[in-house]
């Protein structure tokens, strides 16, 4: 079948083609990995990206992949080709209607990814309907289909609008993932090992959402409710707000209720009723001194069931980069982090250096030792040419876990556009 695929879209493409773009790259990143206490190995992994959008009026065909593969270590499953996206898409038919099919993105709070499907959008006045069905995708994102479809599908849709400066949707996910079939060791009746053959079951997401907003002059508001069927009861609920309250002083608030977010039919499913749902509030400021640099704080507490944990963060954003500070505190853990970033371009965006460097101190509770950790990143950006760059950057990190880890990466990026004029 992926035969058949491939020699049809060869044959094909030229043929519908007027416009071909995208972005071709490669990647490769170099570290050390200690393998046990007295083994160690060396690695340098290549990533080899491209993205090819096919274009002829009001059709697309588009396409996202990865291969990757180590240059200095053999390993098992490489080379290994990542296919993320590959489906035609056909806009704005009769101009109400605009189809996908293939394997494509999926948007949604619960079940973000990719499927192998088809999703329809309908458009009409200020209102649209989005719909979708499919296939969830093979591990790895390997190029065919799930093999058990029964079990790994998923569908769903929205319909959102506006009157007004009021906004809407409501929408509806039904998804069921089943995980491989695996062997693992257990202890027979007389307490010997055996090894097993493990079949999970299948679960399921099943939500239905709503989303309010509102937006006038200086004041922005937005709501989203998720509630799941499955369990019967609210999974989650947000608001958050912005309001321009003087000059160039603005305010921001975020409330959220989270429950924990478990598969219907799961082994997680037995710890349904002990888990802590929790509540969380931010409130935040920002003030822009001029066009180009703005300072910000921000406050939050998130409340559990009978503790508490709160954070405190502020920040300064210029052209030439940016610094901040963070501070946690509660049950969470207790951090002190300092973070600075900068870059700089230079003759007219040929060469643009950057550096970042992270410092934190850490504990787990009250009652844990402190832990530090210290990263250090240094690059540059070389661009000869609108259409071609260069990026080459050093990463240092030294922590409790890795002492002194030296990582390089090093990446090539090429753009195209190309209006092949055929038909």
């Amino acid at each position: 079948m992926k035969k058949l695929i491939t020699i049809f879209l060869v044959l094909t493409i030229p043929l519908i083609a007027q416009n071909i773009n995208g972005r071709i790259s490669s990647s490769f990143y170099t570290f050390e990995r200690a393998e046990s206490k007295d083994v160690s190995n060396k690695f340098l992994r290549s990533y080899q990206y491209g993205q090819f959008n096919i274009n002829k009026d009001w059709f697309t065909l588009r396409t996202t992949l990865i291969v990757e593969q180590d240059l200095i270590k053999k390993i098992k499953y490489d080379p290994r080709l990542r296919l993320f996206n590959l489906y035609a898409e056909a806009r704005d038919i009769l101009s109400l209607v605009t189809i996908r099919v293939g394997r494509q993105p999926l948007y949604h709070s619960v079940a973000s990814g990719l499927f192998d499907g088809v999703s329809l959008d309908l458009k009409y006045w200020k209102l649209k309907l989005s719909g979708y069905y499919g296939g969830n995708v093979p591990a790895y994102q390997k190029f065919g289909l799930i093999s058990d479809w029964k079990n790994n599908y998923l569908f769903g849709g929205k319909l959102q609008g506006q009157v007004g400066n009021l906004f809407f949707g409501v929408g509806y996910l039904n998804k069921k993932y089943k995980s491989e079939d695996y062997l693992a060791t257990r202890l027979d009746q007389n307490f010997n090992p055996v090894t097993v053959l493990v079949q999970p079951g299948s679960t399921q997401y099943e939500f239905v959402n709503a989303e309010l907003g509102y937006d006038f002059k200086k004041v922005s508001l937005n709501s989203r409710l998720f509630y799941d069927l499955n369990f019967d009861k609210v999974s989650r609920f947000e608001f958050s707000g912005d309001a321009n309250l003087y000059k160039n002083l603005g305010l921001s608030i975020y409330y959220a209720y989270r429950e924990p977010l478990i598969r219907y039919n799961s082994y997680f499913t037995i710890f349904e009723s002990v888990v802590q749902n929790n509540q969380e509030v931010e409130l935040g400021l920002n003030y822009r001194l001029n066009s180009s640099i703005s300072i910000n704080g921000k406050y939050g507490l998130v409340k559990y069931t009978d503790d508490n944990s709160s954070r405190i963060a502020f920040g300064i954003a210029t052209p030439y980069g940016m610094i901040s500070y963070a501070k946690n505190f509660g049950y969470a853990g207790e951090l002190d982090a300092l973070s600075l970033y900068t870059n700089y371009r230079l003759l007219n965006g040929l060469v643009t250096p950057s550096m970042g460097l992270g410092y934190s101190n850490y504990k787990l509770s009250s009652t844990s030792p402190k832990n530090t950790a210290l990263y250090v990143l240094f690059g540059t950006n070389v661009r000869p040419w609108r259409i071609l760059s260069f990026d080459l950057q050093g990463q240092y990190l030294n922590n409790k876990i890795y002492k002194n880890d030296f990582r390089f990466f090093f990446k090539i990026n090429y753009w195209f556009n190309t209006n092949l004029n055929v038909l």
